[in-house]
């Protein structure tokens, strides 16, 4: 068990870290020709305790993401009701409607990477007569089986169906993990870039209008540069992750 000292250390260190970041994710917004506002940072804790959030939650930060459900449906009732939750890693049909119960201020799901997904998301969304939900298509940039994602060339087709056939959901664009060490190379952006392009010719809709999540820790502002709106930050705001020995789900 960290000592109180230490347990402040860490805490100052997550708000000074934190702001550094936006500082950054603003710098590399106005480099690319668009306002600070225009890019969206995720704080994401991924086993970090609920202490710790609500600091950077007083600090003013309001966007938080998880990637397990269920962290974010055990640490979502324990902080303010105006947090703005996303949710990035894989989901389990059947996790789905527990998710969106135990999480009324979820505001986006960004890991939609099959219609059963998405049909699962809509039906329970409609069940629990709650407002629409907006989601982000995952798509597969890296082509390794070991990540999650739809293949490019399937990415307009899921929109599609998000959009005209699940009348709950409200399909917000594209998102992205990149490569094995979390890190992307300029073509994974470019070919979520391309997808945009695509979806966007398909839906007949400006491709303004259409988020790209994608950049992490460790390439957040190279993403930026190459038009991304939504970042995932977790390690370089909280510091390393701590797995317990436990299955996450």
């Amino acid at each position: 068990m960290a000592t109180p000292a230490v347990a402040e250390g860490v805490s100052a260190a997550a708000v000074t870290a934190l702001r550094a970041v936006l500082r950054r994710a603003h710098q590399a917004a106005e480099r690319s020709g668009r306002r600070p506002e225009a890019v969206r940072v995720v704080a994401v804790g991924k086993t970090k305790p609920v202490s710790l959030i609500r600091l950077l939650y007083d600090a003013g930060h309001r966007c938080f993401g998880e990637n397990y459900v269920q962290e974010i449906v055990e640490k979502a009732p324990q902080l303010p009701s105006d947090i703005e939750w996303h949710y990035i890693g894989h989901l389990q049909s059947n996790k789905a409607k527990s998710l969106l119960a135990s999480v009324p201020n979820l505001d986006m799901v960004q890991s939609v990477d099959n219609e059963k997904i998405a049909n699962y998301l809509d039906k329970a969304v409609a069940g629990l007569g709650r407002k629409p939900l907006k989601v982000l298509v995952q798509v597969n940039t890296s082509g390794e089986e070991s990540k999650s994602g739809i293949n490019p060339s399937n990415c307009v087709e899921l929109a599609k169906h998000v959009k005209h056939s699940c009348p709950n959901l409200i399909f917000s664009g594209l998102m992205t993990i990149g490569m094995r060490d979390y890190s992307s190379k300029p073509e994974n952006f470019l070919a979520l870039s391309k997808c945009r392009e695509e979806v966007s010719k398909a839906l007949d809709l400006p491709q303004e209008q259409f988020e790209l999540s994608m950049g992490m820790s460790g390439d957040f502002e190279q993403a930026i540069e190459m038009g991304s709106t939504n970042v995932r930050i977790g390690s370089i705001i909280f510091g390393p992750r701590e797995y317990p020995n436990r299955k996450q789900a």
